[in-house]
């Protein structure tokens, strides 16, 4: 959360010149309802259910660079689907820089909390293993422009070997 996915994302696709694809966002299109909305409505819950759903199908595109919520990587089948459809990249962040850009984003459900910096502590410490298990490549990001960190997955996408296929069940 508020490591630039986004952002990073979208330069990163128009450097390969691919579509840019984001989970998040392609919920909301499919539900016509905000992502806070999909959280007092159907709880987390309901709404890891349609993000499963939403990755399972992004994860067939060809030829995308896919932006996914901080919290995708909960689930096995999420990490599975990640790994199966191409190159993973972390971007990691610190929880300092993840308090500075989601401190005015009222988008962000499981912020609105009296302690965000204890929030995104916790998630930080379940989250961080499983995105470092599946990465092909982890960049940190704070304090640096993006359009640095998409040169910087560039030169390292470009030294990478080719892909192997992966054993589905390697991730479970």
């Amino acid at each position: 959360m508020g490591a630039g996915k986004s952002t990073i994302g979208r330069l990163l696709a128009k450097e390969l010149r691919l579509p840019f694809k984001d989970s998040d966002k392609e919920i909301e299109q499919r539900t016509g309802a905000s992502i806070p909305l999909i959280f007092d409505v159907e709880g987390e819950a309901g709404f890891r259910e349609r993000e499963r759903a939403a990755i399972a199908e992004l994860c067939q595109l060809e030829g995308v660079v896919l932006a996914t919520g901080g919290g995708a990587v909960l689930r096995d089948d999420n990490r599975r689907a990640l790994r199966a459809g191409g190159r993973v990249i972390y971007l990691c962040t610190s929880v300092d820089q993840q308090l500075e850009r989601t401190s005015r984003d009222r988008n962000r459900p499981l912020l609105q909390a009296s302690d965000p910096r204890s929030v995104l502590t916790a998630l930080m410490a379940v989250r961080d293993p499983l995105y470092r298990s599946i990465a092909d490549i982890i960049i940190e990001t704070d304090e640096r422009p993006p359009r640095l960190v998409v040169m910087e997955i560039l030169d390292r996408l470009a030294s990478l070997p080719p892909r192997e296929s992966h054993d589905e069940s390697a991730l479970s």
